[in-house]
Protein backbone atom coordinates (compact mmCIF):
# COMPACT_ATOMS: atom_id res chain seq x y z
CA UNK A 1 0.00 0.00 0.00
CA UNK A 2 1.71 4.02 -1.05
CA UNK A 3 0.00 6.19 1.05
CA UNK A 4 1.20 8.78 -1.70
CA UNK A 5 -0.77 7.77 -3.99
CA UNK A 6 -4.77 7.98 -3.46
CA UNK A 7 -4.67 5.43 -0.31
CA UNK A 8 -7.92 6.17 1.98
CA UNK A 9 -7.09 8.01 5.49
CA UNK A 10 -8.94 5.44 7.30
CA UNK A 11 -6.62 3.07 5.05
CA UNK A 12 -3.81 4.82 6.65
CA UNK A 13 -5.13 4.95 10.10
CA UNK A 14 -5.63 1.10 10.33
CA UNK A 15 -2.44 0.26 9.36
CA UNK A 16 -1.00 3.01 12.19
CA UNK A 17 -3.10 1.15 14.50
CA UNK A 18 -1.33 -2.45 13.18
CA UNK A 19 2.25 -1.10 13.31
CA UNK A 20 1.52 0.43 17.19
CA UNK A 21 -0.44 -2.06 18.44
CA UNK A 22 0.84 -2.90 22.14
CA UNK A 23 0.87 -6.74 22.58
CA UNK A 24 0.64 -7.58 26.11
CA UNK A 25 3.79 -9.05 27.76
CA UNK A 26 5.77 -7.80 25.20
CA UNK A 27 8.39 -4.79 25.43
CA UNK A 28 8.33 -2.06 23.13
CA UNK A 29 10.97 0.76 22.93
CA UNK A 30 9.88 3.90 22.51
CA UNK A 31 9.63 4.73 18.82
CA UNK A 32 7.81 8.38 18.34
CA UNK A 33 4.51 7.90 16.65
CA UNK A 34 5.45 11.53 14.40
CA UNK A 35 8.39 9.28 13.01
CA UNK A 36 6.41 6.29 12.42
CA UNK A 37 3.34 8.60 10.10
CA UNK A 38 6.51 10.16 8.51
CA UNK A 39 7.74 6.51 7.07
CA UNK A 40 4.08 6.06 6.19
CA UNK A 41 3.49 8.34 4.39
CA UNK A 42 6.57 7.92 2.13
CA UNK A 43 5.33 4.28 1.82
CA UNK A 44 8.52 3.08 3.80
CA UNK A 45 5.74 0.36 5.85
CA UNK A 46 7.85 -3.02 5.03
CA UNK A 47 11.17 -0.77 6.37
CA UNK A 48 9.25 0.24 9.70
CA UNK A 49 8.07 -3.08 10.27
CA UNK A 50 11.69 -4.34 10.26
CA UNK A 51 12.41 -1.49 12.47
CA UNK A 52 9.88 -2.43 15.44
CA UNK A 53 10.72 -6.03 15.21
CA UNK A 54 14.78 -5.39 15.27
CA UNK A 55 14.29 -3.20 18.88
CA UNK A 56 11.99 -5.74 20.09
CA UNK A 57 14.90 -8.55 19.47
CA UNK A 58 15.47 -10.01 23.18
CA UNK A 59 18.92 -9.42 24.22
CA UNK A 60 21.10 -12.82 23.77
CA UNK A 61 23.84 -13.10 25.90
CA UNK A 62 26.68 -14.20 22.99
CA UNK A 63 29.98 -14.11 24.69
CA UNK A 64 28.91 -12.53 28.29
CA UNK A 65 30.63 -14.59 31.19
CA UNK A 66 29.96 -12.48 34.00
CA UNK A 67 26.39 -13.16 35.80
CA UNK A 68 26.35 -10.10 37.02
CA UNK A 69 26.80 -7.91 33.93
CA UNK A 70 24.09 -10.74 32.29
CA UNK A 71 21.58 -9.94 35.18
CA UNK A 72 22.02 -6.24 35.33
CA UNK A 73 21.56 -5.77 31.38
CA UNK A 74 18.56 -7.79 31.26
CA UNK A 75 20.20 -10.67 29.02
CA UNK A 76 18.52 -13.61 28.59
CA UNK A 77 19.56 -16.40 31.13
CA UNK A 78 18.63 -20.16 30.95
CA UNK A 79 17.92 -20.59 34.52
CA UNK A 80 21.17 -23.35 36.31
CA UNK A 81 21.19 -22.20 39.84
CA UNK A 82 19.21 -25.58 40.69
CA UNK A 83 22.62 -27.76 40.41
CA UNK A 84 24.50 -24.69 41.90
CA UNK A 85 22.19 -25.23 45.00
CA UNK A 86 22.89 -28.85 45.15
CA UNK A 87 26.95 -28.16 44.54
CA UNK A 88 27.57 -25.12 47.31
CA UNK A 89 25.57 -27.45 49.78
CA UNK A 90 28.33 -29.88 49.81
CA UNK A 91 31.55 -28.89 50.80
CA UNK A 92 33.90 -30.74 48.93
CA UNK A 93 36.27 -29.83 45.61
CA UNK A 94 34.59 -30.37 42.46
CA UNK A 95 36.42 -30.04 39.17
CA UNK A 96 33.71 -30.43 35.96
CA UNK A 97 35.70 -30.68 32.22
CA UNK A 98 33.30 -29.34 29.46
CA UNK A 99 34.58 -28.34 25.68
CA UNK A 100 35.18 -24.83 24.68
CA UNK A 101 32.42 -21.94 24.14
CA UNK A 102 30.44 -24.19 27.01
CA UNK A 103 29.25 -21.66 29.46
CA UNK A 104 31.98 -22.85 32.26
CA UNK A 105 32.91 -19.62 32.79
CA UNK A 106 29.39 -18.17 33.35
CA UNK A 107 28.81 -21.15 35.25
CA UNK A 108 31.73 -20.07 38.05
CA UNK A 109 30.95 -16.78 37.80
CA UNK A 110 27.16 -17.39 39.34
CA UNK A 111 28.93 -19.21 41.81
CA UNK A 112 31.24 -16.31 42.79
CA UNK A 113 27.89 -13.81 43.03
CA UNK A 114 26.25 -16.11 45.15
CA UNK A 115 29.26 -16.99 47.27
CA UNK A 116 29.11 -12.88 47.45
CA UNK A 117 25.68 -12.80 48.43
CA UNK A 118 24.55 -10.58 45.77
CA UNK A 119 20.62 -12.07 46.22
CA UNK A 120 18.65 -9.69 44.54
CA UNK A 121 20.76 -10.78 40.92
CA UNK A 122 18.71 -14.12 42.16
CA UNK A 123 15.45 -12.66 41.76
CA UNK A 124 13.09 -15.26 40.22
CA UNK A 125 15.57 -17.74 39.61
CA UNK A 126 15.37 -21.06 41.73
CA UNK A 127 18.06 -20.93 44.16
CA UNK A 128 16.08 -18.18 45.70
CA UNK A 129 13.28 -20.32 46.52
CA UNK A 130 15.31 -23.60 46.98
CA UNK A 131 17.05 -21.29 49.90
CA UNK A 132 14.08 -20.07 51.56
CA UNK A 133 14.60 -20.75 55.14
CA UNK A 134 18.11 -20.89 54.97
CA UNK A 135 19.07 -18.40 57.89
CA UNK A 136 22.97 -18.92 56.37
CA UNK A 137 21.95 -18.15 53.04
CA UNK A 138 23.27 -14.79 51.57
CA UNK A 139 26.01 -14.59 53.41
CA UNK A 140 29.73 -13.47 51.76
CA UNK A 141 32.31 -14.94 52.04
CA UNK A 142 35.98 -14.41 50.82
CA UNK A 143 36.67 -15.18 47.64
CA UNK A 144 39.78 -15.94 45.56
CA UNK A 145 38.66 -16.58 41.52
CA UNK A 146 41.47 -17.59 39.12
CA UNK A 147 40.91 -16.93 35.80
CA UNK A 148 43.41 -18.08 33.67
CA UNK A 149 42.02 -17.21 30.46
CA UNK A 150 43.01 -14.21 28.47
CA UNK A 151 46.78 -14.69 28.75
CA UNK A 152 49.31 -15.80 25.97
CA UNK A 153 51.30 -17.81 28.35
CA UNK A 154 53.97 -18.87 25.56
CA UNK A 155 54.62 -14.48 26.03
CA UNK A 156 53.35 -14.29 29.75
CA UNK A 157 55.10 -16.05 32.16
CA UNK A 158 52.84 -17.96 35.12
CA UNK A 159 54.24 -16.65 37.71
CA UNK A 160 53.99 -12.96 36.81
CA UNK A 161 50.29 -13.66 36.14
CA UNK A 162 49.60 -15.64 39.58
CA UNK A 163 51.51 -12.70 41.34
CA UNK A 164 49.40 -10.20 40.10
CA UNK A 165 46.37 -12.28 41.44
CA UNK A 166 47.82 -12.57 44.47
CA UNK A 167 49.25 -8.73 44.80
CA UNK A 168 45.28 -8.00 44.20
CA UNK A 169 44.26 -9.74 46.97
CA UNK A 170 47.40 -8.58 49.02
CA UNK A 171 45.76 -4.83 48.98
CA UNK A 172 42.88 -6.31 50.43
CA UNK A 173 43.90 -8.71 53.33
CA UNK A 174 47.38 -7.23 53.63
CA UNK A 175 50.87 -7.50 51.69
CA UNK A 176 53.19 -8.71 55.00
CA UNK A 177 54.11 -12.04 53.46
CA UNK A 178 54.73 -10.98 49.81
CA UNK A 179 58.56 -11.52 50.44
CA UNK A 180 57.62 -15.43 50.71
CA UNK A 181 56.97 -18.14 47.55
CA UNK A 182 54.10 -17.71 45.63
CA UNK A 183 52.32 -21.05 47.08
CA UNK A 184 52.94 -19.50 50.56
CA UNK A 185 51.58 -16.02 50.15
CA UNK A 186 48.00 -17.66 48.56
CA UNK A 187 48.52 -19.57 52.13
CA UNK A 188 48.49 -16.47 53.90
CA UNK A 189 46.24 -14.57 52.39
CA UNK A 190 43.79 -17.01 53.16
CA UNK A 191 44.43 -17.42 56.56
CA UNK A 192 44.49 -13.70 57.07
CA UNK A 193 40.93 -13.42 55.03
CA UNK A 194 39.29 -15.94 57.70
CA UNK A 195 40.76 -13.55 60.38
CA UNK A 196 39.72 -10.41 59.11
CA UNK A 197 35.92 -12.02 58.02
CA UNK A 198 35.16 -14.75 60.30
CA UNK A 199 33.89 -16.96 57.17
CA UNK A 200 36.19 -19.59 55.39
CA UNK A 201 37.29 -19.08 51.85
CA UNK A 202 35.79 -19.64 48.20
CA UNK A 203 38.48 -20.70 45.97
CA UNK A 204 37.27 -21.20 41.96
CA UNK A 205 39.59 -21.87 39.10
CA UNK A 206 38.63 -21.01 35.80
CA UNK A 207 40.02 -22.79 32.71
CA UNK A 208 42.80 -23.93 34.68
CA UNK A 209 44.44 -26.07 32.08
CA UNK A 210 44.91 -22.83 30.07
CA UNK A 211 48.24 -22.52 30.19
CA UNK A 212 49.01 -26.31 29.44
CA UNK A 213 47.19 -26.22 26.48
CA UNK A 214 49.14 -23.21 25.51
CA UNK A 215 52.23 -24.40 25.86
CA UNK A 216 51.66 -28.52 24.63
CA UNK A 217 54.30 -27.46 21.55
CA UNK A 218 56.78 -26.30 23.86
CA UNK A 219 57.78 -29.61 26.67
CA UNK A 220 60.02 -27.63 28.79
CA UNK A 221 57.85 -24.28 29.32
CA UNK A 222 54.98 -26.43 29.45
CA UNK A 223 56.65 -28.84 32.59
CA UNK A 224 57.93 -25.48 33.98
CA UNK A 225 54.36 -24.41 34.79
CA UNK A 226 53.56 -27.89 35.76
CA UNK A 227 56.20 -27.61 38.30
CA UNK A 228 55.05 -23.56 39.56
CA UNK A 229 50.97 -25.16 39.76
CA UNK A 230 52.60 -28.08 41.75
CA UNK A 231 53.70 -26.02 44.12
CA UNK A 232 51.90 -23.57 44.19
CA UNK A 233 48.13 -25.25 44.14
CA UNK A 234 49.30 -27.91 46.85
CA UNK A 235 48.36 -24.93 49.13
CA UNK A 236 45.02 -25.97 48.81
CA UNK A 237 45.50 -28.99 50.96
CA UNK A 238 47.71 -27.13 53.84
CA UNK A 239 45.13 -24.89 54.00
CA UNK A 240 41.88 -27.18 54.16
CA UNK A 241 41.08 -25.65 57.26
CA UNK A 242 40.75 -22.22 56.11
CA UNK A 243 38.73 -23.28 52.77
CA UNK A 244 34.96 -23.16 52.88
CA UNK A 245 34.42 -24.41 48.75
CA UNK A 246 36.48 -25.34 45.83
CA UNK A 247 35.25 -25.73 42.24
CA UNK A 248 37.67 -26.19 39.74
CA UNK A 249 36.82 -25.83 35.70
CA UNK A 250 39.11 -26.96 32.52
CA UNK A 251 38.90 -28.16 29.15
CA UNK A 252 40.93 -31.34 29.81
CA UNK A 253 42.13 -33.09 33.07
CA UNK A 254 46.05 -33.20 33.61
CA UNK A 255 46.50 -36.06 35.99
CA UNK A 256 49.86 -35.55 36.88
CA UNK A 257 49.04 -32.20 38.65
CA UNK A 258 48.88 -31.48 42.09
CA UNK A 259 45.39 -30.35 41.75
CA UNK A 260 44.53 -33.55 41.32
CA UNK A 261 46.67 -35.59 42.74
CA UNK A 262 46.87 -34.07 46.82
CA UNK A 263 43.09 -33.35 46.49
CA UNK A 264 42.11 -36.75 47.23
CA UNK A 265 38.95 -35.93 47.61
CA UNK A 266 38.23 -33.92 44.49
CA UNK A 267 35.14 -35.01 43.26
CA UNK A 268 35.42 -35.25 39.19
CA UNK A 269 31.55 -34.57 38.11
CA UNK A 270 32.50 -34.62 34.37
CA UNK A 271 30.55 -38.18 33.42
CA UNK A 272 28.04 -37.92 35.73
CA UNK A 273 24.57 -38.41 35.46
CA UNK A 274 23.08 -35.65 37.97
CA UNK A 275 25.75 -32.66 36.43
CA UNK A 276 24.74 -34.07 32.48
CA UNK A 277 23.04 -30.84 31.77
CA UNK A 278 25.04 -28.33 34.02
CA UNK A 279 26.40 -26.20 30.85
CA UNK A 280 25.09 -26.26 27.75
CA UNK A 281 21.38 -25.67 26.76
CA UNK A 282 18.78 -28.62 26.78
CA UNK A 283 15.60 -29.21 24.65
CA UNK A 284 13.69 -28.40 27.15
CA UNK A 285 15.29 -25.25 28.18
CA UNK A 286 15.43 -24.04 24.49
CA UNK A 287 11.90 -24.17 24.59
CA UNK A 288 10.88 -22.72 27.44
CA UNK A 289 13.59 -19.89 26.91
CA UNK A 290 13.96 -19.79 23.32
CA UNK A 291 10.67 -19.69 21.67
CA UNK A 292 10.12 -16.46 20.61
CA UNK A 293 13.71 -17.02 19.12
CA UNK A 294 12.75 -20.25 17.31
CA UNK A 295 9.58 -18.81 15.48
CA UNK A 296 11.98 -15.76 14.75
CA UNK A 297 14.73 -17.97 12.83
CA UNK A 298 11.34 -20.67 11.07
CA UNK A 299 10.24 -17.20 9.97
CA UNK A 300 13.47 -15.96 8.40
CA UNK A 301 14.41 -19.44 6.84
CA UNK A 302 10.69 -20.41 5.63
CA UNK A 303 10.45 -23.05 8.03
CA UNK A 304 7.73 -24.50 10.03
CA UNK A 305 7.91 -24.43 13.68
CA UNK A 306 8.73 -28.25 13.86
CA UNK A 307 10.99 -27.73 10.69
CA UNK A 308 13.16 -25.05 12.22
CA UNK A 309 13.28 -27.21 15.93
CA UNK A 310 14.74 -30.53 13.21
CA UNK A 311 17.47 -27.86 11.82
CA UNK A 312 18.35 -26.97 14.96
CA UNK A 313 18.77 -30.16 16.37
CA UNK A 314 20.86 -31.52 13.50
CA UNK A 315 22.86 -28.88 13.98
CA UNK A 316 23.65 -27.92 17.18
CA UNK A 317 22.38 -30.67 19.72
CA UNK A 318 23.83 -33.94 20.13
CA UNK A 319 26.31 -33.88 23.23
CA UNK A 320 26.04 -36.37 25.75
CA UNK A 321 28.14 -36.08 28.98
CA UNK A 322 26.56 -39.27 30.03
CA UNK A 323 25.40 -42.03 28.45
CA UNK A 324 22.18 -42.11 30.03
CA UNK A 325 22.15 -37.96 30.12
CA UNK A 326 20.07 -35.74 27.89
CA UNK A 327 21.29 -34.27 24.86
CA UNK A 328 22.81 -30.74 25.21
CA UNK A 329 22.87 -27.96 22.70
CA UNK A 330 26.22 -26.01 21.82
CA UNK A 331 24.83 -22.85 23.38
CA UNK A 332 27.70 -20.51 21.68
CA UNK A 333 26.08 -21.70 18.46
CA UNK A 334 22.79 -21.91 19.09
CA UNK A 335 22.47 -18.35 20.65
CA UNK A 336 24.54 -17.08 17.53
CA UNK A 337 21.93 -19.18 14.90
CA UNK A 338 19.40 -16.85 16.72
CA UNK A 339 20.54 -13.63 16.52
CA UNK A 340 22.07 -13.82 13.02
CA UNK A 341 18.59 -15.91 11.80
CA UNK A 342 20.75 -18.07 10.15
CA UNK A 343 21.49 -21.78 10.60
CA UNK A 344 25.44 -21.24 10.05
CA UNK A 345 28.59 -22.78 11.65
CA UNK A 346 29.77 -21.11 14.29
CA UNK A 347 31.79 -23.54 16.28
CA UNK A 348 34.57 -23.50 14.17
CA UNK A 349 34.56 -19.89 13.54
CA UNK A 350 36.74 -19.42 17.02
CA UNK A 351 39.15 -21.62 15.75
CA UNK A 352 40.77 -25.29 14.95
CA UNK A 353 43.47 -26.28 17.30
CA UNK A 354 46.48 -26.66 16.00
CA UNK A 355 47.45 -29.27 19.13
CA UNK A 356 45.23 -31.97 17.66
CA UNK A 357 46.46 -31.41 13.93
CA UNK A 358 49.91 -32.32 15.56
CA UNK A 359 48.56 -35.20 17.64
CA UNK A 360 46.87 -36.74 14.25
CA UNK A 361 50.23 -36.26 12.61
CA UNK A 362 52.36 -37.71 15.30
CA UNK A 363 49.95 -40.88 16.00
CA UNK A 364 49.92 -41.19 12.28
CA UNK A 365 45.99 -41.78 13.30
CA UNK A 366 43.72 -42.97 11.34
CA UNK A 367 40.69 -40.18 10.51
CA UNK A 368 38.65 -42.84 9.03
CA UNK A 369 37.40 -44.30 12.17
CA UNK A 370 35.99 -40.90 13.50
CA UNK A 371 33.84 -40.90 10.09
CA UNK A 372 32.59 -44.19 10.28
CA UNK A 373 32.49 -43.45 14.09
CA UNK A 374 34.35 -46.33 15.39
CA UNK A 375 35.58 -45.11 17.90
CA UNK A 376 35.41 -46.71 21.58
CA UNK A 377 37.33 -46.11 24.67
CA UNK A 378 37.34 -46.46 28.24
CA UNK A 379 36.22 -43.77 31.22
CA UNK A 380 39.32 -43.10 32.21
CA UNK A 381 40.27 -42.36 28.60
CA UNK A 382 37.99 -39.58 28.61
CA UNK A 383 38.89 -38.34 31.95
CA UNK A 384 42.20 -38.22 32.28
CA UNK A 385 44.70 -36.45 29.59
CA UNK A 386 48.56 -36.07 29.57
CA UNK A 387 50.10 -33.85 27.11
CA UNK A 388 52.67 -36.51 26.34
CA UNK A 389 50.33 -39.36 25.15
CA UNK A 390 50.09 -39.32 21.18
CA UNK A 391 46.33 -40.47 21.42
CA UNK A 392 44.55 -38.09 20.32
CA UNK A 393 40.88 -39.48 21.30
CA UNK A 394 41.05 -37.84 24.85
CA UNK A 395 41.32 -34.23 23.40
CA UNK A 396 38.99 -34.75 20.57
CA UNK A 397 36.15 -35.59 23.15
CA UNK A 398 36.94 -33.16 25.71
CA UNK A 399 37.50 -30.52 23.18
CA UNK A 400 34.05 -31.15 22.09
CA UNK A 401 34.82 -32.67 18.07
CA UNK A 402 33.53 -36.32 19.71
CA UNK A 403 30.66 -37.14 22.35
CA UNK A 404 29.31 -40.18 23.79
CA UNK A 405 26.77 -42.21 21.76
CA UNK A 406 26.50 -45.14 23.37
CA UNK A 407 27.89 -47.40 26.67
CA UNK A 408 28.40 -50.72 26.60
CA UNK A 409 28.15 -52.09 30.19
CA UNK A 410 29.51 -55.60 29.52
CA UNK A 411 33.17 -54.30 27.79
CA UNK A 412 32.67 -51.00 29.53
CA UNK A 413 33.84 -49.24 26.86
CA UNK A 414 32.15 -45.95 25.18
CA UNK A 415 30.79 -45.41 21.59
CA UNK A 416 32.02 -41.80 20.49
CA UNK A 417 31.07 -39.86 17.55
CA UNK A 418 30.17 -36.24 16.27
CA UNK A 419 27.93 -34.60 18.16
CA UNK A 420 25.83 -33.12 15.47
CA UNK A 421 26.33 -31.66 11.67
CA UNK A 422 28.27 -28.94 12.96
CA UNK A 423 30.52 -30.58 14.12
CA UNK A 424 31.02 -33.10 11.64
CA UNK A 425 30.88 -31.03 8.77
CA UNK A 426 33.37 -28.48 10.48
CA UNK A 427 35.73 -31.25 11.17
CA UNK A 428 35.77 -32.49 7.19
CA UNK A 429 36.47 -28.61 6.09
CA UNK A 430 38.42 -27.36 8.72
CA UNK A 431 40.24 -30.10 10.13
CA UNK A 432 40.80 -32.05 7.61
CA UNK A 433 42.67 -30.19 5.20
CA UNK A 434 44.93 -29.32 7.72
CA UNK A 435 45.45 -32.73 8.45
CA UNK A 436 45.91 -34.60 5.37
CA UNK A 437 48.67 -33.68 2.81
CA UNK A 438 48.54 -33.60 -0.75
CA UNK A 439 50.24 -36.85 -2.75
CA UNK A 440 52.97 -34.40 -4.73
CA UNK A 441 54.14 -36.63 -8.07
CA UNK A 442 56.79 -38.89 -7.47
CA UNK A 443 56.90 -39.31 -3.74
CA UNK A 444 55.85 -42.71 -3.89
CA UNK A 445 52.38 -41.96 -1.84
CA UNK A 446 49.33 -43.15 -2.52
CA UNK A 447 46.97 -40.56 -3.25
CA UNK A 448 45.57 -39.22 0.06
CA UNK A 449 41.66 -38.73 0.46
CA UNK A 450 40.54 -35.05 -0.22
CA UNK A 451 37.91 -33.60 1.97
CA UNK A 452 35.24 -34.64 -0.97
CA UNK A 453 35.83 -38.35 -0.88
CA UNK A 454 35.79 -37.74 3.29
CA UNK A 455 32.56 -35.86 2.87
CA UNK A 456 30.95 -38.48 0.13
CA UNK A 457 31.95 -41.12 2.61
CA UNK A 458 30.18 -39.79 5.71
CA UNK A 459 27.03 -40.07 3.78
CA UNK A 460 24.69 -42.49 5.21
Amino acid sequence: MNFTSGASKSAQAASLRRLTTMRPGRIYPALSVGVIFAQLLRGDIVETRKRVEIMNRRKLPIGIQGFEKLRTENFLYVDKTEYIYQLVHNNVPYFLSRPRRFGKSLLLSTMKVYWEGKRELFSGLAIENLEKGNENAWEKYPIFYFDFNGENYIETSIEAVLDGMLSDWEDVYGDQYKNRTLGDRFQKIMETAVQKTGRRCVVLIDEYDKPLLDTIDNPELQNHIREVFKGFFSTLKKADESIQFIFITGVSKFHKISIFSDLNQLKDISLTKQYASICGITEDEMRQYFDQEIKQLAKSQDLSYEECLTGLRQMYDGYHFHPAGGGVYNPYSLLSAFADGELGAYWFETGTPTMLIKKFRDNHFDVQKIIDQKIYTGESVLKDYAGESLDPVPLLYQTGYLTIQDYDTKRKRYSLGFPNEEVKYGFLESLIPSYVPKASAGNGAGRKPDTGDLFRKSLP
